[in-house]
Protein backbone atom coordinates (compact mmCIF):
# COMPACT_ATOMS: atom_id res chain seq x y z
CA UNK A 1 0.00 0.00 0.00
CA UNK A 2 2.88 2.06 0.47
CA UNK A 3 4.12 1.56 -2.93
CA UNK A 4 0.55 2.38 -4.06
CA UNK A 5 0.29 5.97 -2.19
CA UNK A 6 3.44 6.90 -3.85
CA UNK A 7 2.69 4.93 -7.92
CA UNK A 8 1.63 8.15 -9.97
CA UNK A 9 1.35 5.64 -13.54
CA UNK A 10 -2.60 6.28 -12.53
CA UNK A 11 -2.97 9.56 -12.22
CA UNK A 12 -4.47 10.56 -15.60
CA UNK A 13 -7.00 8.17 -14.90
CA UNK A 14 -7.47 9.89 -11.56
CA UNK A 15 -8.05 12.92 -13.23
CA UNK A 16 -10.30 11.77 -15.90
CA UNK A 17 -12.73 9.51 -13.55
CA UNK A 18 -12.82 13.10 -11.22
CA UNK A 19 -14.05 14.87 -14.07
CA UNK A 20 -16.50 12.63 -14.55
CA UNK A 21 -17.84 12.45 -10.55
CA UNK A 22 -17.91 16.11 -10.37
CA UNK A 23 -20.97 16.09 -12.90
CA UNK A 24 -22.99 14.82 -10.58
CA UNK A 25 -24.82 18.20 -9.31
CA UNK A 26 -23.66 19.43 -6.14
CA UNK A 27 -26.77 18.86 -3.75
CA UNK A 28 -26.70 14.92 -5.24
CA UNK A 29 -23.34 14.62 -4.03
CA UNK A 30 -24.10 15.78 -0.71
CA UNK A 31 -26.45 13.01 -0.30
CA UNK A 32 -24.06 11.11 -1.43
CA UNK A 33 -21.37 12.01 1.36
CA UNK A 34 -23.66 12.06 3.93
CA UNK A 35 -23.47 15.66 4.47
CA UNK A 36 -27.02 15.39 5.91
CA UNK A 37 -26.13 12.58 8.50
CA UNK A 38 -23.14 13.90 10.21
CA UNK A 39 -22.05 10.21 8.82
CA UNK A 40 -20.23 9.00 5.47
CA UNK A 41 -22.80 6.93 3.70
CA UNK A 42 -20.70 4.72 2.12
CA UNK A 43 -19.63 3.05 4.89
CA UNK A 44 -22.93 2.12 5.59
CA UNK A 45 -24.24 1.28 2.38
CA UNK A 46 -21.57 -1.12 2.03
CA UNK A 47 -22.71 -3.42 4.93
CA UNK A 48 -25.60 -4.96 2.71
CA UNK A 49 -23.60 -6.46 0.41
CA UNK A 50 -20.65 -7.63 2.22
CA UNK A 51 -22.83 -8.99 4.94
CA UNK A 52 -25.57 -10.37 2.34
CA UNK A 53 -22.14 -12.31 0.73
CA UNK A 54 -20.96 -13.48 3.43
CA UNK A 55 -24.28 -15.40 4.75
CA UNK A 56 -24.67 -16.65 1.21
CA UNK A 57 -21.20 -18.28 1.77
CA UNK A 58 -22.65 -20.16 4.88
CA UNK A 59 -25.11 -21.17 2.98
CA UNK A 60 -23.33 -22.67 0.05
CA UNK A 61 -21.96 -25.26 3.03
CA UNK A 62 -25.11 -26.14 4.29
CA UNK A 63 -27.12 -28.71 2.74
CA UNK A 64 -29.98 -27.37 0.89
CA UNK A 65 -29.72 -23.92 1.02
CA UNK A 66 -28.96 -23.50 -1.73
CA UNK A 67 -31.77 -21.54 -3.37
CA UNK A 68 -31.63 -19.05 -0.18
CA UNK A 69 -27.81 -18.44 -1.37
CA UNK A 70 -28.60 -17.46 -4.36
CA UNK A 71 -31.56 -14.93 -2.87
CA UNK A 72 -28.82 -13.33 -1.12
CA UNK A 73 -26.15 -13.43 -3.91
CA UNK A 74 -28.57 -11.36 -6.21
CA UNK A 75 -29.31 -8.97 -3.25
CA UNK A 76 -25.94 -8.15 -2.78
CA UNK A 77 -25.21 -7.64 -6.49
CA UNK A 78 -28.18 -4.82 -5.96
CA UNK A 79 -26.93 -3.13 -3.35
CA UNK A 80 -23.20 -2.94 -4.60
CA UNK A 81 -24.53 -0.15 -6.91
CA UNK A 82 -25.39 2.83 -4.30
CA UNK A 83 -22.61 1.79 -2.67
CA UNK A 84 -20.71 2.00 -5.29
CA UNK A 85 -21.92 5.44 -6.48
CA UNK A 86 -21.30 6.95 -3.04
CA UNK A 87 -17.99 5.67 -2.89
CA UNK A 88 -17.09 7.26 -6.02
CA UNK A 89 -18.21 10.46 -4.87
CA UNK A 90 -16.46 10.88 -1.61
CA UNK A 91 -13.12 9.30 -3.56
CA UNK A 92 -13.13 12.10 -6.13
CA UNK A 93 -12.21 14.53 -3.07
CA UNK A 94 -10.04 12.38 -1.51
CA UNK A 95 -5.91 13.59 -1.70
CA UNK A 96 -3.35 12.31 -4.30
CA UNK A 97 -2.14 9.23 -2.35
CA UNK A 98 -5.45 8.32 -0.96
CA UNK A 99 -7.34 8.49 -4.48
CA UNK A 100 -4.17 6.23 -5.62
CA UNK A 101 -5.38 3.61 -3.16
CA UNK A 102 -8.79 3.99 -3.62
CA UNK A 103 -8.69 3.14 -7.02
CA UNK A 104 -7.20 0.09 -6.17
CA UNK A 105 -9.80 -0.51 -3.58
CA UNK A 106 -12.56 -0.16 -6.64
CA UNK A 107 -10.63 -2.16 -9.01
CA UNK A 108 -10.69 -4.77 -5.95
CA UNK A 109 -14.26 -4.80 -5.37
CA UNK A 110 -15.54 -4.41 -8.90
CA UNK A 111 -13.63 -8.00 -9.50
CA UNK A 112 -15.84 -8.88 -6.76
CA UNK A 113 -18.92 -7.41 -8.28
CA UNK A 114 -17.83 -9.15 -11.70
CA UNK A 115 -17.42 -12.71 -10.10
CA UNK A 116 -20.59 -12.65 -7.76
CA UNK A 117 -22.45 -11.60 -11.41
CA UNK A 118 -20.82 -15.15 -13.04
CA UNK A 119 -22.22 -16.63 -9.85
CA UNK A 120 -25.30 -15.96 -10.52
CA UNK A 121 -25.63 -16.37 -13.58
CA UNK A 122 -24.16 -19.91 -13.37
CA UNK A 123 -26.48 -20.55 -10.26
CA UNK A 124 -29.49 -19.42 -13.12
CA UNK A 125 -28.56 -21.96 -14.97
CA UNK A 126 -27.79 -24.89 -12.50
CA UNK A 127 -24.33 -24.97 -12.82
CA UNK A 128 -24.31 -25.15 -8.95
CA UNK A 129 -20.71 -26.05 -7.97
CA UNK A 130 -19.19 -23.26 -10.74
CA UNK A 131 -21.80 -20.94 -8.93
CA UNK A 132 -20.70 -21.67 -5.71
CA UNK A 133 -16.70 -21.61 -6.51
CA UNK A 134 -17.31 -18.36 -7.81
CA UNK A 135 -19.42 -16.70 -4.96
CA UNK A 136 -16.03 -17.37 -2.94
CA UNK A 137 -13.86 -15.99 -5.07
CA UNK A 138 -15.25 -13.06 -5.21
CA UNK A 139 -15.55 -13.16 -1.33
CA UNK A 140 -11.79 -13.50 -0.83
CA UNK A 141 -11.74 -10.61 -3.65
CA UNK A 142 -14.02 -8.42 -1.68
CA UNK A 143 -12.54 -9.24 1.23
CA UNK A 144 -9.20 -7.67 -0.35
CA UNK A 145 -11.28 -4.55 -0.99
CA UNK A 146 -12.41 -4.14 1.85
CA UNK A 147 -8.78 -4.62 3.63
CA UNK A 148 -7.81 -1.60 0.90
CA UNK A 149 -10.88 0.32 2.34
CA UNK A 150 -9.49 -0.47 6.11
CA UNK A 151 -6.03 1.34 4.86
CA UNK A 152 -7.74 4.47 3.37
CA UNK A 153 -9.95 4.72 6.93
CA UNK A 154 -7.37 3.85 9.51
CA UNK A 155 -4.00 4.45 8.09
CA UNK A 156 -4.51 7.68 5.79
CA UNK A 157 -7.39 9.02 7.36
CA UNK A 158 -9.70 9.06 4.41
CA UNK A 159 -13.33 10.15 5.72
CA UNK A 160 -12.70 10.85 8.87
CA UNK A 161 -13.02 13.97 10.98
CA UNK A 162 -9.68 15.84 10.78
CA UNK A 163 -11.12 18.05 13.37
CA UNK A 164 -12.21 16.26 16.38
CA UNK A 165 -9.13 16.58 17.99
CA UNK A 166 -9.64 20.26 18.68
CA UNK A 167 -11.46 20.30 22.27
CA UNK A 168 -8.63 18.00 23.44
CA UNK A 169 -6.24 20.80 22.51
CA UNK A 170 -7.39 23.55 24.01
CA UNK A 171 -7.44 23.97 27.80
CA UNK A 172 -10.41 25.55 29.06
CA UNK A 173 -10.67 28.90 29.36
CA UNK A 174 -10.39 32.48 27.66
CA UNK A 175 -7.30 32.42 25.57
CA UNK A 176 -6.63 36.39 24.25
CA UNK A 177 -6.10 36.51 20.04
CA UNK A 178 -5.04 40.42 19.87
CA UNK A 179 -6.47 43.49 19.41
CA UNK A 180 -10.17 44.13 17.92
CA UNK A 181 -8.53 46.49 14.78
CA UNK A 182 -5.97 43.33 14.18
CA UNK A 183 -9.73 41.66 12.49
CA UNK A 184 -10.83 43.49 9.02
CA UNK A 185 -14.44 42.99 8.96
CA UNK A 186 -15.51 40.41 6.62
CA UNK A 187 -11.79 39.47 5.82
CA UNK A 188 -10.65 35.44 7.29
CA UNK A 189 -7.86 35.92 9.97
CA UNK A 190 -5.38 32.67 11.28
CA UNK A 191 -4.22 32.76 14.63
CA UNK A 192 -3.04 30.10 17.04
CA UNK A 193 -4.10 29.33 20.51
CA UNK A 194 -1.80 26.62 21.83
CA UNK A 195 -0.85 25.03 18.37
CA UNK A 196 -4.48 24.64 17.22
CA UNK A 197 -4.92 27.18 14.44
CA UNK A 198 -7.93 29.06 14.55
CA UNK A 199 -10.12 31.33 11.48
CA UNK A 200 -11.70 34.81 13.21
CA UNK A 201 -13.93 36.57 11.28
CA UNK A 202 -15.27 40.01 12.08
CA UNK A 203 -18.62 40.19 10.95
CA UNK A 204 -20.06 44.00 9.50
CA UNK A 205 -22.45 43.42 12.54
CA UNK A 206 -19.90 43.99 14.72
CA UNK A 207 -20.05 39.88 15.52
CA UNK A 208 -16.22 37.90 15.53
CA UNK A 209 -16.82 34.26 14.80
CA UNK A 210 -14.11 31.50 15.82
CA UNK A 211 -13.63 28.52 14.08
CA UNK A 212 -11.43 25.50 13.83
CA UNK A 213 -9.49 26.85 10.89
CA UNK A 214 -8.36 23.08 9.76
CA UNK A 215 -11.36 21.41 7.31
CA UNK A 216 -13.07 18.01 8.96
CA UNK A 217 -13.00 16.65 5.79
CA UNK A 218 -9.58 16.91 4.80
CA UNK A 219 -7.88 19.37 7.02
CA UNK A 220 -7.79 22.33 4.40
CA UNK A 221 -7.23 26.03 5.78
CA UNK A 222 -10.29 27.88 6.08
CA UNK A 223 -8.71 31.13 6.74
CA UNK A 224 -7.29 30.75 2.94
CA UNK A 225 -11.32 30.17 1.97
CA UNK A 226 -14.19 32.46 0.91
CA UNK A 227 -16.55 34.99 3.66
CA UNK A 228 -19.79 34.90 2.04
CA UNK A 229 -23.09 34.90 3.35
CA UNK A 230 -22.32 34.38 7.25
CA UNK A 231 -20.13 31.08 5.83
CA UNK A 232 -16.65 30.08 4.83
CA UNK A 233 -15.81 27.90 1.76
CA UNK A 234 -12.82 25.63 2.43
CA UNK A 235 -10.33 26.33 -0.54
CA UNK A 236 -9.70 23.15 -1.00
CA UNK A 237 -12.81 21.08 -1.69
CA UNK A 238 -15.49 22.94 -1.89
CA UNK A 239 -17.22 22.45 1.63
CA UNK A 240 -19.08 25.12 3.44
CA UNK A 241 -19.68 25.85 7.14
CA UNK A 242 -21.68 28.42 8.73
CA UNK A 243 -19.66 30.96 10.70
CA UNK A 244 -22.42 31.16 13.85
CA UNK A 245 -22.39 27.67 15.09
CA UNK A 246 -19.92 25.25 12.46
CA UNK A 247 -22.38 23.69 10.85
CA UNK A 248 -21.71 22.15 7.40
CA UNK A 249 -23.96 23.90 5.08
CA UNK A 250 -23.17 22.01 2.06
CA UNK A 251 -20.26 19.03 1.64
CA UNK A 252 -18.13 17.14 1.38
CA UNK A 253 -17.52 17.65 5.01
CA UNK A 254 -19.87 15.62 6.99
CA UNK A 255 -18.59 16.78 10.67
CA UNK A 256 -19.19 20.21 11.41
CA UNK A 257 -16.72 22.61 12.35
CA UNK A 258 -15.64 23.11 16.30
CA UNK A 259 -16.77 26.60 17.41
CA UNK A 260 -15.56 28.82 19.59
CA UNK A 261 -17.25 31.17 21.88
CA UNK A 262 -16.14 34.52 21.64
CA UNK A 263 -15.87 38.20 23.22
CA UNK A 264 -14.34 41.58 22.95
CA UNK A 265 -13.15 43.44 26.57
CA UNK A 266 -11.49 46.70 26.10
CA UNK A 267 -10.73 46.39 22.73
CA UNK A 268 -9.51 43.28 23.06
CA UNK A 269 -10.64 39.76 21.10
CA UNK A 270 -10.72 36.39 23.59
CA UNK A 271 -12.29 33.44 22.90
CA UNK A 272 -13.06 29.60 24.62
CA UNK A 273 -14.58 26.63 24.00
CA UNK A 274 -18.56 25.87 24.41
CA UNK A 275 -18.28 24.39 28.08
CA UNK A 276 -15.35 25.93 29.13
CA UNK A 277 -15.47 27.34 33.16
CA UNK A 278 -16.03 30.88 33.39
CA UNK A 279 -13.10 33.14 34.66
CA UNK A 280 -14.48 36.46 35.57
Amino acid sequence: MDRVESAGAADPLIGALRAVVRTIPSGARDILHGTWLGHPVHPILVQVPIGTWLSAAVLDLAPGRRRGAGVLVAVGLAAAAPAAVAGWADWADLRKPQARVGLVHAAANSAAVALYGASLAARLRGRRVAGRGLGFAGLVVVGVGGAIGGHLAYRQAAGVNHAEQVPALVQPGWHALGDLGEFPVGEPVRRTVEDVAVLVVREPGGAVRALADRCSHQAGPLSAGDISDGCVRCPWHGSVFRLSDGWHVQGPATAPQPVFETRVTDGRVAIRLPGSARED
